[in-house]
């Protein structure tokens, strides 16, 4: 009898790299929408509007330089195929990250499991966010950021597709595209609370733009496991 492989079987738990210490409680875990993924962090829709005014302008050349029918045809044709291809690649980026992505809620810590052909975990204690924010993705999804505590810094391509965009001088983690944050918010809220190092805000609404969670201060953050 054939048993399915499983690419992450060293893991404790799925997306845990080991076992919960004593007293720690998962409280959530959950992964991003590939749609609203490869949207918001592969920038579909904006990479489809480049390959449409590129087009446009290399069948407007062809036209004013006295092109036939036919040749204004052929490149759009070209940009097209060019397009699909790089459509596609960032598609089936977006999926396999998506399927590979792993958020982990504990009452301690935040855990980020990421990466396709090398994953890492990045190993978050609460008691070193300071804000953390709700912000509306596609889909009907919605996207979880948090600011950490400086001078504490985690490198943004080691975060990336889970980093808050064009946020390059302080990267902020980022919990991307996931169905559930209404229920997540609050939790996330509860336990930063348990930590004592800060005061709580109001949950954030959603959807809409960024609005505080939770916040509290101190602490030292954990290396990629």
């Amino acid at each position: 009898m054939t048993r399915e492989h499983d690419d992450f079987a060293f893991e404790a738990a799925p997306g845990l790299p080991a076992p919960l210490p004593r007293g720690e409680r998962l409280l959530w875990q959950g992964r991003p929408q590939w749609t609203a993924l490869a949207l918001s962090a592969f920038r579909l829709r904006g990479v489809a509007i480049y390959f449409v005014l590129v087009g446009a302008w290399r069948a407007a050349s062809v036209w004013a330089n006295g092109g036939a029918a036919g040749d204004i045809v052929a490149a759009a044709a070209w940009v097209t195929l060019l397009a699909g291809i790089t459509l596609a690649i960032l598609t089936t980026l977006a999926w396999f990250y998506a399927r590979t992505t792993v958020y982990s809620l504990t009452s301690k810590r935040l855990l980020i499991r990421s990466g396709i052909a090398l994953p890492i975990t990045l190993d978050i204690p609460l008691a070193l966010v300071e804000t953390a924010a709700v912000r509306s993705a596609p889909f009907g999804t919605s996207s979880i950021s948090f600011v950490i505590a400086r001078p504490n810094r985690i490198a943004w391509l080691a975060l990336w597709p889970n980093a808050t965009p064009f946020a390059f001088n302080h990267p902020q983690p980022m919990l991307r595209a996931i169905a559930d944050a209404p229920a997540v918010a609050p939790l996330i809220a509860e336990a930063m609370a348990a930590t004592g190092q800060g005061t709580v805000g109001p949950a954030a609404r959603l959807p809409g733009r960024a609005s505080a969670v939770a916040s509290s201060s101190q602490g030292a953050i954990g290396l990629p496991a």
